[in-house]
């Protein structure tokens, strides 16, 4: 298995990959428009062979009352590469992004209340929180409910790593101007 940001050319299949796992369907013009504007943020699985089987739709909110936070557009791994981890893997790298690109402070989803696998998958093992219920928020008229993820312990790590690259930069300049005297 191999989890990489997503290209234009993986649209199609991520859009197909979508037909087949979840009752919510979008046009390739909101794949487009993702890709376009925030391309760092979504992430495909393929197989051995090259193929999709699972992907994460990913954009940053534009809300200038809020702090910087991201949003999971969808999320879908066919059923044959269920439970191998690639959601949280998807989902990881996504987060890590937004932290990384866009200083994200949270990220956002929606999920229906029915779907007791991704609630399970959401709060268990990705660390979300119910936030709020969405009434009639899909088309089909069920509710969501609203979750949310604190991304300020990533964004810590992410800080206390970049601090850690000046310092090994310098022991590693130190140490060559050091062996080159020495030389």
């Amino acid at each position: 298995m191999n989890i990489r940001c997503a290209r234009p050319e993986d649209l199609l299949n991520m859009q197909h990959c979508n037909l087949l796992c979840l009752p919510e369907n979008y046009q390739m013009k909101y794949y487009f428009y993702h890709a376009l504007s925030w391309p760092q943020l979504s992430y495909v699985a393929e197989d051995e062979t090259g193929t999709i089987v699972g992907y994460v739709l990913a954009k940053m909110e534009e809300d200038p009352d809020d702090a910087p936070h991201g949003h999971i557009t969808s999320l879908a791994v066919r059923r044959t590469h269920r439970r191998l981890g690639l959601a949280q893997k998807l989902m990881d790298q996504s987060s890590k992004a937004m932290v990384e690109v866009f200083g994200a402070k949270y990220v956002s989803l929606h999920v229906r209340v029915s779907n007791r696998a991704a609630l399970h998958l959401y709060e268990s093992t990705l660390g979300f929180k119910k936030e709020d219920i969405e009434a009639k928020y899909y088309a089909d008229g069920e509710d969501a409910y609203a979750m949310k993820k604190d991304l300020t312990p990533l964004a810590e790590h992410f800080l206390q790593k970049t601090k850690e690259l000046p310092a090994k930069a310098n022991n590693t300049q130190s140490n060559n101007t050091t062996t080159s005297v020495a030389a």
